[in-house]
């Protein structure tokens, strides 16, 4: 594949979850609620934590190693959410210890996990499996998280279309690449379940009469 078509779906990729993370962040500290769904968070914190690090090669600067950078900083941000406001999405019946110790184990799970892709597969294809792997558990607890709320706290749907785009550039990207029928399949699910989730996301601000651009009363 040609490098400037490389780097513009790089780009387009980084531009597009830049978004996503800026918006979440924006929703949360609004709606005084986290948006990214506590698992997809850890793995994708620990994600963007190791291959920062990147321990494989240290002191070599990368142009996704920087984006990986800027991503880990804008993580840090939604994981505020997610402590500040998350306690009132866990089981009620629980105490603050509660919330902490099983979001505290979450996370360690989510870092050896990550860490073990790396040791077993290496920190090329390691980064790619799991990166489309959690992001496609991200997709799927997307749409969870919008049927357990049953309302638009923490969600948007320029979330759900950045989402969608984001993904799929790195899939047409690494299904070339690496030619990998697990990366395709992958991308495809994630594409999928994102479509279903702006289709889902759009009805519930119609549903509330509401623009899902700007939030506001649709006049009738």
């Amino acid at each position: 594949m040609d490098e400037y078509i490389i780097i513009i779906l790089q780009a387009i990729s980084a531009i597009c979850w830049t978004i996503v993370y800026l918006v979440l962040i924006i929703r949360g500290l609004k709606d005084k609620t986290y948006g990214m769904p506590f698992y997809a968070l850890a793995l994708n914190f620990m994600w963007e934590l190791l291959y920062s690090i990147n321990i494989e090669d240290f002191y070599s600067i990368t142009l996704q190693r920087m984006i990986n950078v800027i991503w880990l900083t804008f993580d840090i941000l939604i994981i505020y959410t997610y402590f500040k406001y998350g306690k009132k999405d866990f089981d009620q019946n629980s105490n603050k210890r509660d919330f902490y110790v099983w979001s505290t184990l979450g996370f360690t799970f989510a870092f050896f996990i990550q860490y073990a892709f790396i040791i077993e597969i290496g920190g090329t294809l390691g980064a790619a499996y799991a990166a489309f792997i959690q992001n496609f558990i991200m997709s799927i607890l997307f749409l969870d998280m919008l049927q357990k709320r049953g309302n638009l706290e923490g969600q948007s749907i320029y979330i759900a279309i950045f989402k969608t785009i984001g993904t799929l550039t790195p899939t047409i990207l690494f299904t070339i690449i690496l030619e990998s029928p697990i990366v395709l399949v992958l991308g495809i699910g994630c594409f999928v379940y994102d479509f279903i989730y702006i289709i889902q996301l759009r009805k519930q601000f119609i549903d509330q009469s509401l623009n899902p651009f700007t939030r506001k009363l649709i006049k009738k």
